[in-house]
């Protein structure tokens, strides 16, 4: 289908044509229909399969331009997907007079407070500056009409659980609630469906979670020759531009030393860098300015670098998940990507599950393990546990305006 078969605004209609939106992908087919009726939504794709713009066009189209309050909130776990989710909605309502505009942490909440006092219809948020906004601040979320709650999985997997129900419960009129992610484990789903009513479940990565273009490479080394494989790979595949993932900020800082020794244009990035830092290599990376950024997982949501031809795990993902989202920064739209994993043996079990869980079909690079061989995961651990939050359990009394998220 095509975005001309639709029936949107000219003004619409003409910013997607500049943006070469020409042609649905199957996740925005299935979803639109229901946007615009306004059913709630739970819906899972592949990364980079177009769920930001599943969203955001039926929304920009019902946007009531006349009221000027925020009438959409999206919410997101990360300052960097916040700044390009509201960055693809800009482009998406350019030639109409839809006002989006995203608030996070490490920026002035004195200048966001003056930005949402002259009008926003669309506000991208990341939870604490949301919630310190709402306490600090005029905003109001009476005529919200939508809520989108994107990375779901994320949002309520890794400690955000108590934000987003102190979220939920500030819109207490009726809405639409829509719930978009790359994954959504079955433990997730039920915790989700609370917040439902009556959803539609569109799920497009039944059969494979991973792309389709996407190949997945695995190779065996030991602990102190790591090194030593991550720099003969690059040599021989002289890959367009890579992103290495680390599972700590520490080896995140300690691979770049090193690896600024053997090739030019190697940056990093992780949650301890100053915001205006992050965004500044986030958009070098982008326009093809580094070829080689180290980074953590802080790299692994939602972002779109297009131009990265290669993922490496040089540290095993923590999980199937992490090994979904890091791998999904490649092969976006229709493009090919590969995805190369350093293992040793101590990670043959959790390659095992993360094999078995993204559907994946293997390429090893020398000695395939016996992965059947491999010692079972002890029942019971690993799971979600919606008490879990890595705030350390502090409730939503007593908040103050700070610098999170």
């Amino acid at each position: 289908m095509k975005f001309t078969e639709l029936n949107l605004k000219p003004q619409l209609l003409a910013g997607l044509k500049e943006i070469g939106y020409t042609e649905l992908t199957p996740i925005q087919e299935q979803a639109f229909s229901h946007i615009f009726s306004g059913r709630d939504m739970i819906a899972t794709a592949e990364t980079g399969s177009g769920k930001t713009a599943a969203c955001a066009v039926p929304l920009v189209e019902k946007i009531d331009v006349s009221l000027n309050a925020v009438q959409v909130l999206v919410l997101v776990p990360t300052r960097e997907l916040a700044l390009q989710y509201v960055r693809e909605i800009s482009d998406i309502a350019r030639k109409t007079p839809v006002i989006p505009f995203a608030v996070y942490g490490g920026y002035s909440i004195l200048i966001q407070i003056g930005k949402l006092a002259h009008g926003v219809h669309i506000l991208v948020a990341t939870p604490g500056r949301l919630i310190d906004l709402l306490y600090n601040s005029p905003l109001q979320l009476s005529e919200v009409r939508t809520f989108i709650l994107d990375e779901a999985d994320e949002m309520l997997n890794m400690g955000f659980i108590g934000d987003v129900e102190f979220v939920i419960s500030c819109l207490i009129h009726e809405h639409q609630t829509l719930l978009f992610s790359a994954t959504m484990p079955p433990e997730i789903k039920r915790l989700a469906a609370r917040y439902l009513k009556d959803p539609i479940t569109i799920e497009l990565n039944i059969q494979r979670r991973a792309p389709e273009n996407l190949e997945h490479h695995f190779q065996m080394v030991k602990g102190h020759q790591r090194f030593e494989t991550l720099v003969d790979y690059f040599r021989q595949e002289k890959p367009q531009q890579a992103i290495i993932f680390c599972n700590a900020r520490r080896n995140v800082e300690k691979l770049h030393d090193h690896l600024k020794k053997e090739f030019d244009s190697v940056d990093m990035i992780h949650g301890g860098l100053e915001q205006s830092k992050r965004t500044s290599l986030f958009n070098r990376f982008k326009k093809m300015k580094i070829r080689f950024m180290v980074a953590t997982d802080v790299a692994s949501r939602g972002l779109d670098f297009s131009h990265a031809s290669h993922v490496i795990n040089y540290d095993f993902p923590l999980n199937p998940e992490a090994y979904t989202h890091r791998t999904g920064r490649t092969a976006r739209m229709g493009r090919k990507g590969v995805a190369l994993t350093l293992l040793t043996r101590g990670n043959l079990r959790e390659l095992r599950t993360a094999i078995k869980v993204n559907k994946l079909e293997p390429i090893w690079h020398g000695r395939e393990p016996d992965l059947k061989g491999a010692p079972q995961k002890p029942a019971g651990r690993g799971k979600y546990s919606p008490g879990r939050s890595r705030r350390g359990g502090r409730g939503r009394h007593n908040r103050r305006t700070s610098g999170r998220n």
